[in-house]
């Protein structure tokens, strides 16, 4: 019997490949038997697809094994029938030359798998950075009932009597060991503690940034994004996942229904108030895109500019880990922080509103997480940058960096390859003072290949050795979640399809002002003008293969790095082809 506007079995999608009596479905049925599988197990019943994004090189996924008979059994309790789906890892540690080349592979064989097998409902199991959008993005154009489970973050990391952040802390350290003031056994030690349970980065690095987003967006449980990942909650978190996305499918609660503008707001909202990743810009456009909300640069730099960041987390925040968060109340307890900003009414998994899944939390460490009126930053995390070097947008981490680089000029020194950079920041006798300001370019989407993790750029061996920590560094990459300072990142369009970026060179002067959202090269126009003529395109990174694909259809940072033909009309909706 049908709940109030659900479906009834005879109206499962699964339905169109075993209820009829004809020859293909005969065929489908005897193919279920040949699996052991008697027709009262998987007959009628909301079939479950259970997306699995573990490999044996994933180590922030390394107890999703365990997690998915959680999901089973939880699927089963609610009279579902659960088959595990394995699909594209994309682990963040090995995956080169970045896993930001294979995100949108993700989302596609994601969108795929749900399409052409016989899936009522999904549990997507995620967390390693691009895991999670590539997920959402292929089970929002899928359209199927979906529901997010998030790996959750590890444990927090120690050494020495030192409590250690994945990421952030490497960064440091790692400055500190090229200044000499590390030794061998020291550097052992960190690495051995750095990383030391299952889970993502406890810091609120990309990992904990796009769960924390996703569980905003209401496409998880209320709480979820903020279990460890050892937790034993987190198992329970698995079976609740597993009965929940039974009663979705029942109830036709699909995406759409979820992800709608007030939805990608609030996760906007949500995602300025953590401290969030740089990497949450690209993500949240492409997400949105998927769901037809027209998201854009200029909206998220002006909702950071009236959200205040109140998670006191590393690496914008300065003192604690994801574990000290979870333990302060974790998201739901931030979001009663953000009630008045955010639109409680939104719909989510429960089939109930946003506000209803965080009514109740409280904060129980005021400063993990903060009250709107003692902010660890005034604003949100990020903020977007215009001017004659990056006219489609920048972004910079102003709560993550030296406020003395909010407003800086200095001349530029220009690279135009990694191993260029990193030859050079090695040597010790480069000719370089802290008011310069380092440029990596063909480093975005096409010429990185992919979009890579560079944009961090070390500070030179030269300036590390007087004690200097930061400066100004602009680049058409990413960066890590995890990292900080003065970066600015996502330079659009970029360099290596002829963008402004292409034509600065090195003692040309760039000016950068974050309050008034501006990064220049003080070059006139027609000297511009005489280098645009004079430029010349690099050759193509492939010529062949998903990478060619890739580089054909990718679109820029500013436009969320999706493949044209896979971004929705917006408005309009997807559809299920007719593969009968």
């Amino acid at each position: 019997m049908a709940r109030d506007g659900g479906i009834t079995p005879d109206q499962l999608r699964s339905a169109r490949w075993f209820a009829p009596d004809d020859l293909r479905s005969f065929g489908h049925r005897s193919r279920m038997m040949q699996l052991g599988y008697s027709e009262e197990e998987f007959l009628g019943k909301p079939i479950i697809g259970i997306m699995n994004t573990w490999s044996e090189l994933n180590s922030c996924h390394g107890h999703f094994p365990e997690r998915v008979k959680d999901v089973k059994r939880g699927v089963l309790q609610a009279g579902g029938f659960p088959v595990e789906m394995p699909t594209l890892s994309v682990d963040e540690s090995f995956t080169k030359p970045t896993s930001m080349l294979y995100r949108n592979m993700l989302a596609m064989e994601t969108e795929e798998m749900i399409r052409s097998h016989p899936l009522d409902g999904v549990v997507l199991m995620g967390g390693c950075d691009k895991t999670t959008p590539g997920l959402v993005m292929g089970a929002i154009t899928a359209g199927v009932p979906a529901i997010f489970l998030p790996a959750g973050p590890m444990l927090r990391g120690h050494y020495a009597g030192k409590i250690l952040g994945s990421g952030s802390d490497a960064w440091k350290y790692w400055d500190e060991r090229r200044a000499g003031n590390i030794t061998d056994e020291e550097w052992l030690g960190v690495q051995g503690g750095i990383a030391r349970s299952v889970g993502t980065c406890m810091t609120m690095g990309t990992a904990s940034t796009m769960t924390s987003i996703t569980e905003a967006l209401g496409l998880s449980l209320p709480g979820a994004s903020s279990i460890p990942a050892a937790d034993a909650g987190h198992q329970r978190l698995g079976s609740d996942c597993g009965r929940r996305i039974v009663e979705m499918v029942w109830e036709d609660l699909t995406p759409d229904r979820i992800v709608t503008d007030a939805a990608v707001r609030n996760a906007v909202i949500v995602a300025m108030a953590t401290g969030c990743s740089t990497n949450a810009v690209v993500h949240l456009i492409a997400m949105a895109r998927r769901a037809g909300v027209d998201l854009t640069l200029d909206d998220l730099d002006a909702l950071s500019r009236e959200t205040p960041m109140i998670c006191n987390v590393r690496p914008s925040g300065k003192d604690y880990l994801m574990e000290d968060f979870f333990y302060a109340g974790g998201l739901r307890a931030l979001m009663t922080q953000l009630s008045e900003k955010l639109d409680g009414s939104a719909l989510t998994v429960t089939g109930r509103s946003l506000a209803e899944g965080f009514a109740g939390a409280e904060v129980y460490n005021d400063d993990v997480i903060r009250p709107l009126s003692n902010p660890v930053y005034h604003q949100g995390s990020l903020a977007v940058l215009r001017g004659n070097l990056c006219p489609d947008g920048a972004v910079i981490k102003p709560a993550a960096c030296d406020p003395r680089f909010y407003v800086h000029e200095g001349p530029a020194l220009v690279f135009d390859s990694y191993p260029e950079m990193k030859k050079a920041v090695d040597d010790e006798d480069l000719e370089i003072t802290p008011d310069h300001v380092m440029v990596l370019r063909n480093a975005g989407p096409q010429g990185g290949p992919g979009f890579p993790e560079w944009g961090m750029l070390p500070i030179p061996k030269a300036l590390i050795k007087q004690g200097h920590r930061d400066m100004l560094r602009i680049s058409d990459a990413r960066m890590s979640g995890t990292s900080y300072g003065a970066c600015v990142l996502h330079v659009a369009p970029e360099s290596f399809i002829g963008g402004p970026l292409a034509l600065l060179q090195t003692g040309d002067i760039v000016r950068l002002d974050v309050p008034n959202r501006r990064l220049d090269m003080l070059v006139d126009d027609a000297e511009l003008e005489r280098r645009r003529s004079a430029w010349q395109a690099p050759q193509p990174r492939f010529d062949r293969g998903y990478g060619w694909m890739f580089s054909q259809h990718v679109s820029q940072a500013d436009k969320g790095c999706d493949f044209d033909y896979l971004q929705r009309d917006f408005g309009k909706s997807a559809g299920e082809p007719d593969i009968f």
